[in-house]
């Protein structure tokens, strides 16, 4: 009961708030607050609402007037993982790696859909019914996908992949049991001589959080240039640092820059390293000639099962942008990409490093692989708690010739 009141009460003082405040005008958010703080312990003098109540209140309506209203608050939890949309009355988040519904909704469909509007509007993206799927971003780097109705048949979907503020070191990557110190520092290694790197994994494996830990390893003085559908990568220990975004296609169907469009863009610019935020299409084939071109310790991410299904998956992004024989392609990723890493979420919703594979060369038709670390569970593992520990093959890096040019070898390299 008590809440249908406060419901009442909160249209009440967004009423009021409209009225007195003329939006035509740049206001600040601190001038909104104050207004809406100022109308609600105005109108609450013959209320029964207590002072928590009405803070409640006077938030609800700013985040409903300058924010994104009920989202608000999840997107201010820092244990909120994900924020799932279906539609104004069905509102899903990840927490602890375990999804739940809450007990919150929208107001409405049309309600769900300005806040939408909102978010693309800030990242110069269009979302509507002639283009009703679009990837954007909010301020703080979270990643935001949007599939609108009639595509939608349960109303508008919103989708939130939160980034934390700083972004997750490996430091923190050992703590979460993702990966070891000793292949942390093979990586170092390999970063800092410049060997091409490619992470593959499934959807929510935690790619692009190891490719923004893996970039920390890059030196200050190198020129970078991220390439991303949506930017989120947090690279912050390179100074010289151009970040580029695609762009969209307007209503004329005009204006579209797609991550080909800035592959070969980025040639021209003089980079020391190129790192492509995603490669799902086409786009592949340039990437892997930037590799093959003179631009090594360049990073990369794509989606698949493990690291022979990425190469697998490669050859098909390539055979969609170039008609060009399988050999042919074959040997070109086996030339370009050095490393590839497959990081995986198991079964107790962790994240962790499978394997870390050497791409050795082209023989008897296929891509040859060396295995150099892998994943192995231990005694005690069960259905509900993975145990286990990244362990080194054995094998040796075959390819050190990047070693040998910046005059460090591993142990145990030919």
């Amino acid at each position: 009961m008590k809440e249908n009141i406060i419901n009442s009460f909160i249209d009440e003082i967004k009423e009021c708030v409209r009225k007195e405040i003329d939006f035509n005008r740049a206001f600040s958010d601190d001038e909104i607050e104050e207004a809406i703080e100022r109308i609600v312990f105005e109108k609450s003098k013959d209320t029964f609402l207590g002072i928590n109540e009405k803070h409640q209140v006077i938030q609800r309506v700013f985040n409903d007037m300058r924010r994104l209203d009920v989202l608000q608050p999840i997107l201010e939890d820092p244990s909120v993982t994900e924020i799932m949309v279906n539609g104004a009355t069905d509102i899903f988040i990840e927490k602890d790696g375990k999804n739940q519904k809450l007990d919150i909704s929208f107001s409405s469909n049309k309600r769900l859909e300005d806040i939408i509007q909102t978010i693309v509007s800030k990242v110069n993206r269009s979302v509507n019914e002639a283009s009703p799927i679009v990837d954007a971003r909010l301020s703080d780097g979270s990643r935001v996908n949007i599939v609108l109705p009639p595509i939608a048949l349960n109303g508008p979907i919103l989708t939130i992949r939160k980034f934390p503020e700083k972004p997750i070191t490996m430091e923190q990557l050992i703590e979460y049991g993702t990966i070891n110190q000793e292949a942390i520092e093979f990586l170092e290694l390999l970063v800092k001589c410049k060997y091409n790197i490619f992470i593959c994994g499934g959807t929510g494996s935690g790619k692009t959080t190891f490719l923004n830990a893996l970039s920390n390893f890059i030196p200050s003085e190198e020129r970078i240039i991220t390439i991303e559908d949506s930017a989120e990568l947090q690279i912050y220990n390179v100074d010289n640092l151009v970040r580029l975004e695609t762009r969209n296609a307007n209503t004329e169907g005009k204006g579209l820059i797609s991550i080909r469009d800035l592959i070969k863009a980025s040639l021209r610019m003089r980079p020391d390293r190129i790192i492509v935020g995603e490669v799902r299409g086409d786009e592949a084939i340039d990437m892997l000639q930037a590799m093959n071109t003179g631009h090594d310790g360049s990073l990369s991410t794509g989606h698949s099962n493990s690291n022979r299904d990425m190469l697998s998956r490669l050859e098909t992004m390539v055979l969609c942008g170039a008609q060009l024989p399988v050999e042919a392609i074959r040997k070109q990723i086996a030339s370009a990409i050095d490393i590839i890493i497959y990081i995986s979420r198991m079964r107790d919703k962790t994240r962790k490093v499978l394997e870390i594979s050497e791409v050795a060369g082209f023989a008897n038709g296929d891509i040859t692989l060396n295995p150099l670390y892998v994943f192995k569970e231990i005694n005690g593992t069960t259905s509900d708690r993975v145990k286990g520990a990244l362990l080194s093959t054995g094998n040796s890096l075959k390819n050190n010739s990047k070693l040998k040019a910046a005059g460090k070898l591993t142990v145990g390299s030919d």
